[in-house]
């Protein structure tokens, strides 16, 4: 048995849509729709067919007006317009889309981005006064600035307007800005949940006077990066900013598809995994300019250089969080008591500390937070991430006098605190979550469609569940679950971090990919059903297509039986987990240093009473009983069995001796009276072709009979001998026992141990003197 690492959730099987037009739409198409809430026909085609007509009318968006007014006036006044942007791959698409907004309104602008590590998140004082001595009289704000009341005060002092378009969680107090343009500060806007980008994009089409179709493509980077959920206007934005994208002829985004590896159609994957990764990656090393001048430049070799510039610099962000991840998690130790992971150390780099939390919450399912220690300012600068079920935003705020900066949304947040408040961090909020969650809420669930078969998979169904794309938040890619034997598990990639399975079924064929599952493979047995979640795609390679499916989790539910029988000085550390209980069975111990200390060792004689169940059982030695070996199996009740037997002298591969090989031997010593076993043994030998080890059995069954004596190396008869048959001898049916034990545990089939092991432990009773002192 496996356990998955996941909660399972399978949806409601039952669709709320079979009144519409099955020539429209599948039945698997009705049931995905109506998992997402969608029961009318026309939600559904809207949903399927997204249109631009779905978008809602930038007039709803409180202020702009105002704010398009105002910078009208500073673009025909030619008033200097500063463009404050952010350095994520949401913050530096809206500063490009602003910028080009701008320049063809023939404005006088430049944009800034802060420096994560000098100035860290958001407007600040010091950039607001370097703005007016440089001449500048407005200031927009894109994907940033809704927390920035400080700063607000500080332009209007200086004489600056300042326009703020920003999607972040609005806090208690809002800045006193000229214009606030942000959805969740609308009360008539119809969707709340626009990326940054898509803020910038409505500003621009009221500021162009046209719907601007060919800044699509860089909304859609934002609003895909940033995580946001792809309904309603994010899903059309995402949808035909895709298209967009596909076939754009903007340098910078050519460039970087190339050195992405994009070709032809670009995939919501595509944005989420290469380009917002490689957009992200400058604002976390350096200064973020190099992104937006790659997204602005119309020149396609600087824009070629650029790309290969921000390539390697992805390169080495990739390697600093590696660096970082392995020291966070020496850091963290044990988690069993810690509610939220809270790690801080000096040196590391700020910019990749959101990623490091986000590793840390996949491997140890609670929230993380991860903060670089400045201890020259005396302060901590970090990031933050959380699990489903507990909303950071929300209990940040709760604590908010512990930090200096904080801002976020209910799954990730940026903060910075005082050195002095890390114990305090830790304190209350551990107290918070465990106010507010039990131990279930911390495993993570996943929502699976359906059971799937293999025959039903084929790359028409993948194509059929593409109509529901570009998947996102509140629009995740389909789940299935897939139960099968696989034919063939390999590890494979860089020091085997991830496990490639191949199943089959007649002709059909699925590959199985799980990235990140590596470990598992010591876990997984031959021949044993394997239930697995996951997606369902196409895998193409030089011209072939497969459909596959990328795993999110699995889980074994039947009893597994791992067979190394025959491997000398066999190692069982790659099969112990931490915090598993397991058991080896031995005919007398080993030392008891030998194992880790979650490994109870036992011998065949250990009081079975005083035994308990474990997950996985270890059997090195034979046993000399069965009945005991079963009893045994029967309160251990293991989920996985590991048979480590090997032998040095076998039973049941020596030919046992018939009974007229005893006739004749006997009544050889019968006519000698005796033999002397060092003289005349090898003649025995030749004359019968027998082992010696075979001869001294036979004797030793005489022996055991009192058919002989044997005395100074010579085998004498017993002239008196009581009659008795060959089967009254104990060492006889010792022989016989320890070769029928063999035949099942060592000689047998994989399939036949397997059979006979769950048979033993399916049919166990309870022992006759556990009965008689239950009653």
């Amino acid at each position: 048995m496996l356990e998955s690492k996941m909660k399972w959730k399978f949806a409601d099987s039952q669709s709320h849509l079979s009144h519409l037009d099955s020539n429209r739409f599948s039945p698997l198409i009705k049931e995905l729709l109506s998992q997402r809430g969608i029961t009318s026909h026309e939600e559904a085609e809207a949903f399927v067919s997204p249109d631009l007509a779905q978008l809602y009318d930038v007039q709803f968006l409180s202020d702009i007006d105002k704010a398009a007014e105002r910078v009208h006036k500073g673009i025909t006044a030619d008033e200097k317009i500063l463009v404050y942007g952010d350095y994520d791959a949401d913050g530096v698409s809206s500063t490009a889309i602003m910028i080009k907004t701008l320049q063809e309104l023939g404005a006088v602008c430049d944009y800034y981005i802060p420096n994560r590590f000098t100035e860290g998140y958001g407007p600040n004082e010091e950039a607001f006064k370097a703005a007016h001595e440089n001449g500048y009289e407005l200031i927009i704000t894109v994907d940033t600035g809704i927390a920035a009341v400080h700063e607000a005060s500080i332009a209007k002092q200086l004489g600056m307007d300042l326009i703020i378009t920003d999607h972040h969680e609005p806090q208690e107090e809002l800045p006193d800005a000229y214009a606030i343009i942000h959805p969740k500060c609308s009360p008539d806007y119809g969707f709340k949940d626009l990326a940054g980008a898509a803020v910038a994009f409505k500003f621009a089409e009221r500021l162009l006077g046209y719907f601007p179709k060919h800044l699509l493509d860089l909304a859609a980077i934002g609003t895909i990066a940033d995580l946001v959920p792809l309904i309603s206007e994010n899903r059309v934005i995402a949808y035909y900013g895709l298209k967009t994208l596909s076939n754009s002829d903007k340098p910078g985004l050519v460039a970087l598809k190339k050195v992405c590896g994009i070709n032809g159609e670009v995939t919501e994957e595509d944005i989420g995994f290469s380009i917002g990764p490689r957009l992200n990656a400058v604002g976390r090393l350096q200064d973020a300019d190099l992104a937006v001048q790659l997204l602005l430049t119309d020149v396609q070799d600087e824009a070629d250089q650029m790309a290969e510039s921000i390539q390697s610099i992805n390169e080495e962000r990739q390697k600093i969080v590696s660096d970082i991840v392995k020291e966070a998690e020496e850091i963290t130790g044990p988690v069993d008591n810690q509610g939220v992971i809270v790690v801080a150390k000096e040196g590391w780099n700020q910019g990749v500390l959101g990623i490091v939390a986000s590793n840390l919450v996949r491997k140890y399912d609670r929230p993380a937070i991860v903060l670089s220690i400045l201890p020259e300012d005396g302060i901590m600068k970090g990031s933050a991430r959380s699990i489903p079920a507990f909303d950071l935003f929300a209990n940040c705020m709760k604590i908010r006098d512990i930090f200096t900066h904080f801002g976020g949304h209910a799954q990730a947040a940026g903060m910075t605190l005082p050195l002095d408040n890390l114990q305090s961090l830790k304190t209350e909020l551990n107290d918070l979550i465990h106010q507010e969650l039990t131990a279930e809420d911390f495993t993570q669930e996943i929502e699976v469609v359906k059971t799937i078969g293999l025959p039903e998979i084929n790359e028409e169904l993948v194509e059929e569940i593409s109509q529901l794309a570009p998947f996102g938040m509140a629009n995740p890619k389909p789940v299935f679950h897939v139960k099968e034997v696989p034919e063939d598990i390999r590890q494979i990639g860089h020091n085997k971090k991830h496990l490639k399975m191949q199943f089959r079924h007649q002709d059909k064929i699925l590959e199985g990919i799980g990235f990140g599952f590596g470990d598992l493979y010591d876990h997984l047995s031959s021949k044993t059903p394997i239930s697995i979640v996951g997606e369902l795609g196409i895998n193409e390679w030089n011209g072939f297509r497969k459909v596959q499916i990328i795993m999110q989790d699995m889980k074994i539910d039947e009893r597994q039986l791992f067979d190394h029988r025959g491997k000398l000085e066999f190692d069982i550390t790659p099969y112990v987990q931490d915090h598993i209980d397991c058991a080896a069975v031995y005919q007398s111990l080993p030392d008891e240093n030998a194992y880790p200390d979650n490994v109870l060792c036992v011998t065949y004689d250990t009081d079975i009473s005083v035994l308990r169940e474990v997950n996985t059982l270890f059997l090195f030695d034979m046993p000399t009983d069965l009945e005991t070996f079963k009893w045994l199996l029967e309160r251990f009740n293991p989920a996985n069995i590991h048979a480590c037997f090997s032998l040095q002298d076998s039973a049941f591969m020596n030919v046992f001796p018939a009974r007229e090989d005893f006739k004749w031997l006997y009544a050889l010593l019968h006519k000698r009276k005796q033999i002397d076993i060092n003289r005349e043994l090898p003649m025995i030998m030749d004359a019968k072709a027998w082992t010696k080890e075979r001869i001294k059995f036979m004797a030793n069954v005489f022996f055991d009979l009192d058919f002989v004596k044997i005395e100074n190396d010579f085998i004498k008869i017993n002239p008196n001998p009581v009659k008795k048959d060959l089967t009254e001898s104990a060492v006889y049916q010792d022989r016989l026992n320890k070769a029928e034990i063999e035949k099942i545990l060592y000689y047998s089939t994989y399939d036949e141990l397997r059979s006979w092991l769950s048979e033993c432990i399916k049919d166990r009773g309870t022992p006759k003197e556990e009965l008689v002192y239950g009653l």
